[in-house]
């Protein structure tokens, strides 16, 4: 039988590419957006996000939708 509280109570942290869009779920705070990098928390983690023509298309408090051209992602402690 599925348990629809897992769905709503999921706190762990994930990274979906589709559609030429990064949807970022369950972040902690945004440390700085610019148009060719945007630099995420996630618990004691950071994640680096480099590119061209970065944009948020959705934001949520703990979930965000970039598109763009994207170059790379870098994870830090």
């Amino acid at each position: 039988m599925l348990d629809i509280r897992h769905f709503i109570n999921d706190t762990s942290f994930q990274m979906v590419f589709i559609n030429n869009s990064l949807d970022i779920i369950n972040y902690t705070n945004i440390n700085y957006m610019e148009d060719n990098k945007i630099s995420l928390n996630y618990y004691d983690n950071k994640l680096l996000i480099k590119g061209e023509n970065l944009s948020v298309k959705k934001l949520l408090e703990s979930e965000i939708l970039i598109s763009g051209n994207f170059k790379s992602i870098e994870f830090d402690k």
